[in-house]
């Protein structure tokens, strides 16, 4: 601590402010020259995080007037059906649309429950603002939001952000509308994009051929969500598509999440042998025992992370035990019924890498906490 009539150092200050609330953020501002100086640099604002439930109606704007041009990566959290949280966050992104150089980050988070037919008009919109003026924009996350993507959204973001580097599109949603068109001319204009999450019916073998070009950057991550309908129709990806995209980019993970949605047929063509699949989401409403015997023939050499939400049964502990003697390189494993005792001796024994597991022996008080291993 400094003595009585001494000064810290702003760069100390702005260390100290950054893990302040935004509402102590402002009450430090108003103290002194000093401090106001610190509170509202860049160090404090560059990576801010803001939750529209923890203000008070109103005063989210007055705080970061002063910093919002300093507010670089931001995490955004709301409550869609509640009003002033969602006028909050509207808002907010809306001011931030007209600041220079604008944001480079930006994810957005729903909590609680979406309001019934409600399309998410006035926060896409907001989103659409801020695709418009932030060129700078390198990251989107909008894999957290209730409302249905569509096209228009994607288009604004090749026609206004050509330094993307990673864009989700995966969200929870019923209706998949972004159509194949629309994902190869984003390809196309943002040519430095590292990472993209996309619904199953969105995804094209052309957009694979544009990530197999010779002069793609490296391409780092696909995420793959199969839950609506439109993607239990999606036709199947060549399978020498997927070859070459793993050719031109060796280093590629690719995740794939299969929904209820999705009915056994569709399983067998969204689980080919070529994709690099590195970590595996199963909640399937048929077959489950299949795709998990199918992951521990074909995705030993990648598969880093799985998840099975399935009925407990003799077959499907088979497969698992498969799994973990093929799978040596596995981190987690999460499987949410109960399995026999020989089930977590595999994967203790077969996977050295592993480091947490939900693998109960018995059934207990749900949400079940995944195992971290010393």
């Amino acid at each position: 601590m400094a003595e009585p009539g001494e000064q810290l150092p702003e760069e100390v200050l702005a260390l100290i402010f950054r893990h302040l609330p935004l509402r102590d953020r402002a009450t430090a501002a108003r103290v002194c020259r000093a401090w106001a100086a610190a509170a509202t640099c860049s160090v404090v604002w560059h990576d801010t995080i803001i939750s529209c439930d923890c203000e008070r109606e109103g005063t989210l704007l007055p705080y970061l007037s002063a910093s919002l041009d300093h507010v670089h990566n931001l995490r955004l959290e709301f409550e869609p059906s509640r009003e002033p949280s969602r006028r909050a966050a509207t808002e907010l992104l809306t001011a931030l649309a007209g600041r220079t150089p604008g944001l480079r980050s930006l994810l957005l988070e729903c909590r609680g429950e979406k309001p019934l037919f409600d399309s998410g008009r006035d926060i896409l919109d907001a989103v659409h603002a801020i695709c418009r003026a932030s060129c700078a924009l390198s990251h989107l996350d909008l894999r957290r939001l209730p409302f249905t993507l569509d096209d228009a959204l994607v288009l604004q973001v090749a026609r206004g952000c050509p330094e993307l580097r990673s864009l989700f599109l995966d969200n929870c949603t019923l209706v998949g509308s972004v159509r194949p068109d629309s994902v190869i001319e984003l390809l196309q204009a943002c040519p430095r994009l590292r990472a993209l999450g996309l619904h199953l019916a969105s995804l094209s073998g052309t957009a694979l051929q544009v990530l197999a070009a010779r002069d793609r950057a490296p391409f780092a991550l696909l995420a793959l969500r199969c839950a609506c309908p439109e993607d239990a129709r999606a036709p199947p990806l060549p399978e020498e598509a997927w070859a070459a995209v793993r050719r031109r980019h060796p280093g590629l993970v690719v995740e794939l999440e299969l929904e209820p949605a999705l009915p056994d047929e569709s399983v067998t063509r969204v689980l080919q042998p070529a994709v690099p699949v590195a970590a595996l989401r199963l909640s399937l409403s048929g077959d489950t025992v299949g795709p998990v015997r199918f992951a521990a023939r074909h995705y030993a050499s990648t598969l880093r992370a799985f998840e099975v939400r399935a009925a407990a049964s003799a077959e499907l502990d088979a497969a698992l035990e498969l799994l973990a003697a093929r799978c040596p390189g596995l981190r987690e494993v999460h499987c949410f019924c109960v399995v026999r005792p020989s089930v977590l001796h595999a994967f203790r024994a077969h996977c050295p890498r592993l480091r947490s597991y939900t693998l109960k022996l018995k059934r207990e008080p749900h949400p079940w906490l995944p195992t971290p291993v010393a």
